[in-house]
Order: structure tokens, then sequence, then C-alpha cells
């Protein structure tokens, strides 16, 4: 039974934020390596358990059916692993430096100078690989804050906690819908930057290939980009050992033009896709299993 409107505000979320909050607080006062070792710990022993990591464990079976079982095993264990040490990293990303290079390798850097030089607007885009909050973090820390769009939580107390671990990432956080599409215009109208996160199902998109089956896909990223025939950026993070990283950052992609733009908009969504897949082949423990990616 759905609870109603009043238990959920009064009830629900009250009870879910109290269970939450003392976790994440204690997050808050350890050392970030202690911080990421214990979120890394719990999403190894917990998460595995919980009833949405049989939807990762079937996704994984069939982007991989090459795999054995063990070899699955390895993998959502590792996926839990990478989400468990992301939660524990939450509190501590104000305060973690991207540029002293203790913690974070840099490659491909120069292309986010260039689009803070270049008085352009620009498109970055990546996916929920590794801490993929590093990402903003690492734009914001260089002078290029981004207009990034999210999902909300659905419970605003925990949204909350959720929103005061990203304090120290500058640039508007809008959340998706009509909003998020205003938001977006009005940062590539005023020659600003937008980060996206484009490996999520969406309803609205268009089927694209993604492991071997078709996955809906958004096409905002592309329409966008050839509308203002802005630079698109790939980005991600890599999680190398414990909480340490690799962001990379490849060059901007060359936006199609072939005087029809629906097949060019198809056609860059293929591509930005192909590229989240290749990035997903490479580390394949460190992406968000969890997604309804696919429609089955």
């Amino acid at each position: 039974m759905t609870p109603r409107p009043w238990t959920k505000r009064w009830i629900v979320h009250p009870l879910e934020a109290a269970a939450i909050a003392p976790l994440y607080l204690l997050m808050a006062v350890l050392p970030i390596d202690t911080a990421s070792a214990l979120g890394g710990w719990l999403g190894r022993n917990i998460g595995t358990r919980v009833g949405i990591s049989r939807r990762a464990r079937r996704n994984l079976e069939r982007a991989f059916p090459e795999k054995s079982a063990a070899e699955i095993d390895t993998l959502l264990t590792g996926m839990w692993d990478n989400l468990g040490r992301l939660i524990g990293e939450y509190p501590h990303l104000p305060n973690l430096a991207i540029y002293d290079g203790k913690r974070v390798e840099l490659q491909g850097i120069e292309h986010v100078d260039a689009a803070r030089e270049d008085g352009k607007p620009a498109l970055f885009f990546s996916g929920h690989i590794g801490n993929w909050e590093l990402i903003s973090l690492a734009a914001t820390q260089r002078g290029l804050p981004l207009t990034r769009i999210y999902r909300a939580a659905n419970n605003p107390l925990i949204e909350k906690l959720i929103l005061w671990g990203r304090r120290g990432i500058e640039g508007n956080l809008v959340p998706k819908g009509r909003e998020g599409a205003t938001a977006i215009l009005e940062t590539l109208r005023a020659q600003g930057h937008v980060g996206l996160l484009i490996d999520q199902k969406m309803n609205e998109g268009i089927p694209v290939d993604f492991f071997g089956r078709p996955a809906m896909t958004g096409t905002a990223l592309a329409a966008f980009a050839l509308r203002y025939r802005c630079p698109v950026i790939p980005a991600r993070v890599e999680r190398l050992e414990g909480c340490h990283f690799r962001i990379t950052v490849e060059p901007p992609l060359v936006l199609p033009d072939s005087g029809d733009r629906k097949a060019d908009i198809e056609a860059l969504t293929i591509t930005c896709t192909q590229i989240i897949e290749r990035w997903v082949r490479d580390q394949p423990a460190q992406w968000l299993w969890l997604h309804r990616r696919w429609r089955d």
C-alpha cells in the first residue's frame, strides 16, 4: 500500500533520514581514507545482499554473457565497493584538492583549460563511473563552473545531506525536467558550460545500441550541441586504489554536419553512447549497474 503524503512527510522521511544521517555524519568526521574504506566495506557486505542487487547482477550477466558466475560475483562486489566508497567520500568533497598531485592523476586537462579560455559555450559529458562527482569538482577548481542537471532525492531531508556534500562544487545544480532544459539553454546562451551524466535510461529518448541491446537514450546533449555548434567534451573518473583516482578528459568530438538535423542528432547520440560503453568495458566494476538501463 502506498503511504499517504502526510505519512511520508512526517513519518517515513524523518525515519529514513534518522537512519542515514548518523552514518553520513560519521563519514564526515572520519579521515577521508578511513571513510572511503568503511564505505567500501559496507557496500561489499551489505549492498550485495539487498534486493536491488539482483537487477545489477542481471544487467551484468546480459552485458557479459561470456563471463562465469564467479566473475560476475567479482564485478558485482566491486560495484558495491565503489558505490560505498563514493558515499564515504561524499562529505569530504569540498576539501578534496584535485590538482595537488596527491590523490588524482590528470590526463587531458588542457581541454578544460581550452574550454575555459575560448569564450564559447561547451558541453561536458560523463557517466556514473568511479567517483563521478570529481568531474564537476575538477572543473570548479580549474575556474570552470558547470551547470549540472540531477535527479533530486525522493526524501527532501536526505536531499539536504546530498547538497551539503556538494557545497564545494560551483555552478548551478538544477533538477532534471523542464527546469533543467531551461537552465541548459540559458547557460549556453550566456557562453557558459554544462556537465551532463548521460548513461541513464530516458523514456523520451531514442533506442541506441548499448552492450548489444537497444537502450533508450536521451538526445538533449546532441540537440543542444548541434544547435549551438559548441564543443562536446568526454570526461571520466576511474578509481585507481582506495581513495585515489584518474581523471581523463578527451578531445572535443567532431560534430556531424550532414544537413539532416535528425540524423545528426542520432549520430552524435550514438557516438557518445559508444564512448560510455568503452569506459564501462574498461572498468566494469566501477559503473553503476543498478540503473534500469534497458527495457527488460
